[in-house]
């Protein structure tokens, strides 16, 4: 059995998607209605860049989703590759999105507006320069999980992305992470810090679920295709109104990547196909449990070259 997965945010460069863009007309009608939906040149920034600005969290989003889902049409449309064939579909924070939407739960349009206003709240929560997140390499969850809690009356720092064993990623307000830093360093613990612009998936984003609250209440959801693993519950959900509110919980909360990944391959899950632009989820899918086969499809190439869907 296998599961399709969708990459968050990190994986963008300039030119992705070029390839699909320039043989297929579905994938330019979609960058067009992207663009038409957004009042926004979002083809442009992806295939021209400059990559500052398809690095703005409100750009970043939408696009790496409407990389993932032109991908995925290719692949359904072009190559009739059924891929709700899968056990589940999945996705890193953002990811999760293109997740839903490839599974028929939310509307294309819909999903790349919703991701343009995620972007832009998540960006505006936290006064620029304010917070930040550091990436910490050879520690299990448990040890920084003590660490966190046995200095909690000196500096507030969150999980907020459990992405294998060894790569835990933590948010908090940059002097907190400095003391953090610090901390870790006598330990002998390896942590570096993120160049991301914001504290993503901890409580200083609280506007941003506020925002997202609202806006996620206005969407119509409707029956996918096939059951999503939830970021917040690392289990999964066929419901859309319970998928709602695990929406809005995701922002402030851990993305709980690990662990969804060992619920997958414990109910049966031996391939995992990442949809998308880089490779990242594949490298951690592969930490987290060597045995199991991993494909990345980000060229036509890639897509030719996949072997038997495992079912």
């Amino acid at each position: 059995m296998f599961s399709v997965i969708f990459p968050g945010q990190g994986s963008q460069s300039v030119g992705m998607g070029k390839e699909f863009y320039d043989k297929y007309d579905l994938v330019k009608t979609l960058f067009k209605e992207a663009d038409e939906a957004l009042n926004t040149p979002l083809s442009k920034i992806i295939l021209d860049g400059p990559k500052e600005e398809l690095d703005l969290t409100a750009n970043t989003q939408p696009a790496i989703f409407l990389i993932s889902y032109s991908i995925f049409q290719v692949i359904k449309q072009e190559f009739n590759i059924d891929l709700t064939k899968a056990k589940f579909f999945a996705g890193h924070s953002l990811g999760e999105y293109s997740a839903l939407s490839s599974a028929g739960y939310l509307d294309f349009k819909d999903t790349i507006k919703i991701l343009k206003i995620r972007g832009n709240a998540m960006q505006n929560s936290v006064p620029k320069g304010e917070g930040g997140m550091t990436a910490v390499l050879g520690a299990t969850i448990e040890d920084i999980e003590n660490i966190l809690k046995e200095n909690q009356e000196s500096f507030k720092v969150e999980i907020a992305n459990d992405n294998s064993e060894g790569q835990i990623v933590l948010s908090g307000k940059i002097q907190d992470l400095d003391k953090l830093s610090v901390l870790l360093k006598e330990k002998k613990i390896k942590n570096i810090r993120l160049p991301v612009s914001a504290p993503f998936h901890c409580s200083l984003m609280n506007k941003a679920t506020e925002i997202m609250q609202e806006e996620l209440s206005k969407l119509k959801f409707k029956k996918g295709t096939n059951p999503l693993i939830s970021n917040i519950t690392a289990d999964e959900i066929f419901n859309a109104e319970e998928l709602k509110d695990l929406l809005v919980k995701q922002i402030e909360n851990r993305v709980r990547w690990r662990e969804s990944v060992v619920t997958m391959v414990n109910k049966g899950v031996n391939q995992f196909i990442e949809i998308g632009p880089g490779k990242v989820l594949s490298g951690l899918v592969k930490r987290i449990n060597k045995e199991v086969l991993v494909s990345s499809i980000n060229s036509e190439e890639e897509i030719k070259n996949i072997k038997i869907w495992k079912i």
